[in-house]
């Protein structure tokens, strides 16, 4: 028979790690960072100046291989339009490419997040998006007509032969609009928009205290925004139809309206849709007067 024992627990005995657990003060947590505003004036500008950049490398780079590729009586092989697409596609591709490095770093969040490219909206507004951009080319086609332009326009030199023109257009319905909205309703929309806020905001405790917390912008940046990048998309086609003043203010009407639909949508993918069938409506107007470009002195303006 054993004996009971009389020896007792010391509670000074206990593991350290009970003690320690017990005694642990509660630590609040750290406390999430201001929003931030992008992208800024700042990011604008190093994504437009790097496309920039690109493209004048791309050009020289294109260029010499061209000029390199000669027939015996001195002749370019690779076709001026060709060139240029080229040019612009190795821009385009190169850029994105970097922002797509580089910019999640510095904002913190994804490439296309913090563009607000915002996919699930454009697609569930999908027929809606492409109705627009086909009543937009049909009203800019109309609009054409009460236009008086020069007889040839240096855009007519991608309309030289089938195959030109077919690249063009697939360059111009789904490349160009991609990019053009992530340069300008992706980056520089909201960069104005945030300058302009910035700089009318009040400098009092209050004023500092709402932007430093928020991320809303006004109507009045938005105004501000839309016709400022409105005028330099304008400016940007000015050179493909030989600074005509009616185009450029279609073109700046345009720009009006995919500026809406992104503000209004929070989608640049939804303005992207909308642009690229705007596009795809000017180009089928010309396939349907040229046979699927097979007849292309048909052309008319």
């Amino acid at each position: 028979m054993s004996l009971p024992s009389d020896r007792q627990e010391d509670p000074a005995a206990q593991p350290e790690e009970q003690t320690a657990d017990t005694e642990r003060p509660e630590v609040d947590p750290a406390p999430e960072p201001p929003p931030r505003r992008i992208p800024n004036l700042g990011h604008a500008l190093l994504f437009v100046s790097f496309a920039v950049l690109m493209l004048i490398l791309s050009v020289l780079i294109l260029f010499a291989v061209g000029k390199s590729a000669v027939a015996h009586d001195g002749t370019v092989t690779v076709p001026h339009p060709k060139l240029q697409l080229a040019a612009m596609g190795a821009t385009y591709l190169a850029t994105l490419v970097a922002a797509w490095l580089i910019y999640p770093i510095v904002w913190q969040r994804s490439f296309l997040d913090g563009l607000c490219w915002n996919w699930p909206t454009a697609r569930r507004q999908g027929a809606k998006l492409i109705g627009l951009g086909f009543l937009l080319g049909a009203l800019a086609q109309v609009a054409t007509y009460f236009i008086s332009t020069p007889k040839d326009l240096p855009i007519d030199e991608f309309f030289l032969t089938q195959q030109d023109a077919w690249l063009i257009t697939l360059f111009g319905t789904i490349a160009a609009p991609v990019f053009e909205e992530i340069c300008f309703r992706g980056f520089l929309v909201p960069a104005f928009a945030i300058a302009y806020d910035w700089l009318s905001f009040p400098r009092t405790p209050q004023g500092l205290t709402h932007w430093e917390t928020t991320t809303s912008l006004t109507p009045a940046a938005f105004i501000f925004s839309a016709v400022l990048s409105s005028l330099l998309f304008a400016l940007l086609h000015a050179q493909q139809i030989a600074h005509v003043g009616a185009l450029l203010l279609l073109l700046f009407s345009v720009s009006l309206v995919l500026t809406f639909v992104r503000v209004k949508t929070q989608s640049v993918a939804a303005s992207a849709i909308v642009h690229g069938t705007y596009n795809f409506f000017v180009f089928f107007v010309v396939m349907t007067q040229t046979g699927a470009y097979r007849h292309l002195d048909r052309m008319t303006r």
